[in-house]
Parts: C-alpha cells; sequence; structure tokens
C-alpha cells in the first residue's frame, strides 16, 4: 500500500501492555516511551491476537486515535476492541468486554461464536475466504467502500472465533460507531467505521491476506492516505492519485509532507532522466 501511494513506509512495533495504566507504576520510563511512539505516529493498527495480555492497552490506543481523529485501522481483535473501548467510553456501559477476556463481563459486546465449540484454538477458528455484505447506512458514505469501488460485496479471508454480539449493534450505531458490512446472513459484524472521523476504520477478516504488491488491500491503502493527508483528494477523484500535490487534504496534513513529496518527485525525475541519458548512449 506504501508502495502504490509512493511513500517509504517507517513501521514502529509498540507493546500493547506498555500502553496499560498498571505499566506506569512498575515502568514509568517504558510508559512514556511506549506513549510517546504512539503520539508521534501518523496512523495506527491495531492487530489481531488472543487473550487477555495487552487488551487494556489496545483499547487506550483505540481511545486515543477515535478522541485525537488519528488514522486506526483495526484487524479482528483490533475491531472487537474498537467495539469495547467504545462501548466503555462513549456508551458508558462499564466493566463492557469480550467474554474472551470477561466470561462473567455485565456487558458482552464480544461474545463467541454460535458455531464454535469451547476447546484449544485452532481448529474451533472460523477460517477461510468469506463473503462480506455491504450495507447502506442513511446519510453515511462510507470510506471503506469507496476504496473497495463501491462494490455490494467482497471477499476476505477470517481467522477468528468470536464476533461482536448483535444485541449492541443498534446502540453502537445510534452513537456513530456504523456497521458498515455484515456477513450473508446478516448476524455477524465485518466492517465498522466511525463517523466524522479521517478514517476510523476495524474489519473482522484479515485484509493482509489477499494484499499484492500491485494490488494492495484497500483497508491498508485508506489507511496509508489517511495518515499523510491525502484519503479524501483520492476519493473524490474516484480513488485516482491526484496528478497535483497542492490537492492534499489540508486538514490532515502532515507538516513535512511538502518537502518530503518535493524529494519524492525530485528523485523520480532524476531517475527517469538518468534512464533516459542511458537509453541514448546504448
Amino acid at each position: 500500500a506504501a508502495i502504490d501511494a509512493g511513500y517509504n513506509l517507517k513501521i514502529k512495533y509498540i507493546e500493547a501492555a506498555d500502553l496499560e495504566k498498571q505499566t506506569n507504576e512498575t515502568n514509568a520510563v517504558q510508559y512514556h516511551e511506549a506513549w510517546q511512539q504512539l503520539c508521534k505516529s501518523d496512523g495506527v493498527i491495531v492487530p489481531g491476537g488472543f487473550g487477555k495480555r495487552g487488551m487494556e492497552g489496545k483499547l487506550e490506543a483505540c481511545a486515543w486515535c477515535r478522541k485525537m481523529k488519528k488514522p486506526l485501522l483495526g484487524i479482528c481483535l483490533g475491531l472487537q476492541a474498537a467495539v469495547i473501548e467504545f462501548s466503555r467510553n462513549v456508551l458508558h456501559l462499564d466493566q463492557a468486554n469480550s467474554t474472551e477476556i470477561d466470561p462473567v463481563t455485565p456487558h458482552p459486546v464480544v461474545i463467541d461464536m454460535p458455531e464454535h465449540n469451547q476447546g484449544d484454538m485452532g481448529g474451533t477458528m472460523r477460517l477461510g475466504k468469506r463473503k462480506t455484505i455491504f450495507c447502506n447506512k442513511d446519510n453515511f458514505n462510507s470510506k471503506l467502500r469507496q476504496l473497495y469501488s463501491n462494490q455490494d460485496s467482497i471477499e476476505e479471508r477470517h481467522r477468528h472465533r468470536y464476533e461482536v454480539n448483535k444485541e449492541y449493534t443498534e446502540r453502537l450505531e445510534e452513537a456513530g460507531l456504523k456497521f458498515i458490512g455484515v456477513d450473508e446472513s446478516g448476524e455477524r459484524m465485518e466492517i465498522l467505521e466511525l463517523e466524522d472521523h479521517p478514517y476510523y476504520v476495524a474489519t473482522q477478516y484479515h485484509p493482509e491476506y489477499l494484499s499484492r504488491p500491485l494490488k494492495p488491500s484497500p483497508p491498508f491503502l485508506g489507511l496509508i492516505l489517511a495518515s499523510v493527508g491525502r484519503l479524501q483528494t483520492y476519493l473524490s477523484r474516484g480513488c485516482r492519485y491526484s496528478p497535483r500535490e497542492s490537492d492534499y487534504d489540508s486538514d490532515y496534513i502532515d507538516s513535512d509532507m511538502e518537502s518530503n513529496t518535493s524529494q519524492r518527485l525530485t528523485s523520480k525525475l532524476e531517475l527517469f532522466i538518468d534512464k533516459k541519458e542511458a537509453e541514448s548512449t546504448s
């Protein structure tokens, strides 16, 4: 996705547990360094995983991205973390959680799937390519659906055992967390997107499984473009890149972006000239 957008991606790995308040009590330096790294990031991925280790840190990252309007992509457990955080801090559902983390939570906003048999990880999971149907939400223009070329449905690969509890989806949507993609039965939430945010998207599926060098996964491309302030222009042009660098979305543009873009274009021009000179001498 970064290559497609023309950017040199710098990945910073942050231990989710280091973002948790209890880390501040045991290792304040580690805690503040983790938060510094998060705050300096242009975009954030909350990836998949299992178990409760680092879960509260993932919720902290989701909350920070939501409040600060920082681009975020949640994947699998990352989607569930976004739902839990929103339930706690926006819907004020105290102790909302996943039954994977807290089996006796008073607000089980994430639950094990009906067909899931309790047991060890692996064979009990929902695996493989599945169809996701995009939903039409009143007065909500989904960024991710546009990135998928406004298709009615897509197929992506899955690897999970837990899902969003449908009993809470209506309240979540009324508060602004839109479930824009569901499975073929309409019962399983596959994609969420937060309204009034430059890019706060999460998928229950794993978009990385079908991403290719010449065909980047739309959720990742959206994150990259939102992180450098180009997503709105890209979408407004029908998911095409603008030939004018001044078309970038100034609301979310990085302060160093203009100089970086100039350097990138200069490098491309120099490579083009070198190639032409080599052809003329051969």
